[in-house]
């Protein structure tokens, strides 16, 4: 059968329980078709590029399938009838990967680091070494 990665972005204001009900929906209608899904990575609610349907976020879930194309016409069907998918993608892919994702790597990144506010100078606004600079040298006159 052929391999399937498939990215859907669900609605802000749906919780993380629904989203996953979307997708153990997505997968029963998969596997009822003669088909299995391998991996599932939610990425969790991330900022959009732009706005989709009066939405700034959404949440982003990623799906490994090994199905036929006709289950896969068929949950895409299903995901444009449903008001909580804002946009889905599907490639097909020679493999599947059963490692994380570039964008679950990233995650564990940047817990490993402590998080964003662990940059430049201890999450300060401003300079990377912060601290006093001293005083200043008196100004010149105009003229001078």
């Amino acid at each position: 059968m052929p391999l399937y990665e498939h990215v859907f972005l669900a609605r802000q204001d749906v919780s993380a329980q629904q989203v996953e009900a979307l997708v153990e929906q997505f997968k029963g209608l998969i596997e009822t078709a003669g088909g299995t899904v391998g991996k599932v990575e939610t990425w969790g609610l991330r900022s959009l590029a732009y706005r989709i349907k009066k939405n700034r976020k959404a949440h982003y879930t990623l799906m490994n399938l090994d199905a036929p194309h006709a289950a896969v016409a068929e949950m895409e069907r299903q995901m444009g009838l449903n008001e909580d998918v804002l946009r889905f993608m599907t490639f097909k892919v020679d493999e599947l990967d059963d490692e994380p994702s570039a964008m679950m790597q990233k995650r564990d990144r940047d817990d490993r680091r402590g998080g964003r506010g662990d940059r430049f100078g201890g999450g300060e606004r401003g300079g990377g070494r912060g601290g006093d600079r001293g005083e200043r040298a008196p100004r010149r006159a105009e003229g001078e």
